[in-house]
């Protein structure tokens, strides 16, 4: 058994399928460059110690049998996944965990979900137990389910297989499309989304319109089944007009900003292919798909219209053990 390993997993970036996946549908995410990193060392005591400065954690320490909601926010997650994985295998120890994050996590890249599966990773290398991915996704998964309750997988599926992943809701169908960068700009708002709070908005939304819903969530489908095959052969000027296609299936759901559709407005404008929202909306990050060449002018108008351009590449390695 080895006692130290580090750890790192991609965020996530959803390209289509927003809020509809949540009811089991598909929906295309790709990994981002920006990662997650975490130490775990053994210690000879019975207790989890946490260091996670993003998260506000200067030095937590707890016992695994701690009550997930009696825990900091910013502990749920890794308790959870050392608990799954514990209970699972039957392996205990004493830990120090350090969690270190590439991305700040008001940008909604999925950084709890990365720390989850670096966490199972690093605690499958540390008891020399052989899982694979699919056993992999389905540890975080519970871990993730255990925490908030509700959550679709994807964000998990993508740290753990990295590239652009087809995805159906809850891990049903997890299909690696391409490990190539796309060509994107991702302008943030600057408003922090409330994704708990608009999953919720759409469910009574559909509570009370549930055929009309039903019926935007099955075109929605239809976007993002014919996504793949325009990605695989780089047509990327039909794949923009999916995103005005999707933008605007999303706008009629209520869950778009006027800030949002200023940045995405400003990206097609100045020439993008097509942009759209990425993720729950409300604000967090839109995305554009753009031409060659035109990246920086793209760029520079999300800016104009009061956004912050993210450097990001899509596309990234998945969860992977660092030297």
């Amino acid at each position: 058994m080895k006692n130290k390993i580090k750890v790192s997993a991609p965020g996530k970036l959803m390209l289509f399928g927003e809020h509809s996946v949540v009811y089991g549908r598909p929906c295309i995410v790709t990994a981002v460059n920006q990662r997650m990193r975490v130490t775990l060392e053994t210690t000879n005591d019975n207790e989890i110690e946490l260091v996670a400065p993003d998260v506000g954690i200067i030095s937590f320490k707890a016992s695994i049998s701690s009550s997930l909601d009696k825990l900091p926010k910013g502990a749920r997650f890794v308790f959870a996944a050392i608990k799954n994985f514990s209970h699972r295998f039957k392996v205990t120890s004493g830990m120090l965990i350090k969690t270190k994050s590439d991305f700040s996590s008001e940008f909604g890249f999925g950084s709890s979900s990365s720390v989850t599966v670096c966490v199972v990773k690093a605690l499958s290398k540390i008891f020399d137990i052989e899982i694979n991915n699919n056993v992999l996704f389905d540890i975080c998964y519970w871990s993730v389910l255990d925490v908030q309750g509700v959550g679709s997988g994807f964000d998990i599926a993508a740290a753990i297989w990295g590239g652009t992943l087809y995805f159906v809701g809850g891990g049903k169908k997890i299909n690696v499309i391409t490990e190539r960068e796309l060509p994107l700009v991702v302008g943030y708002t600057g408003i922090k989304a409330d994704t708990a709070t608009l999953v919720k908005e759409v469910s009574g939304l559909r509570k009370s319109n549930q055929k009309l819903v039903d019926s935007i969530f099955d075109i929605i489908d239809s976007v993002v089944n014919k996504a793949p095959k325009l990605i695989v052969g780089s047509d990327f000027e039909n794949l923009g007009q999916l995103a005005n296609l999707n933008q605007g299936l999303l706008d009629s759901l209520g869950v778009s900003t006027t800030k949002l559709s200023d940045l995405i407005f400003a990206a097609r404008s100045a020439g993008a292919y097509g942009a759209k929202l990425s993720g729950a909306g409300g604000g967090d990050c839109m995305i554009a798909f753009v031409p060659n060449g035109k990246r920086k002018s793209i760029g520079k108008a999300i800016e104009k219209a009061g956004g912050k351009v993210i450097s990001i590449k899509s596309g990234a390695e998945g969860v992977r053990i660092e030297k």
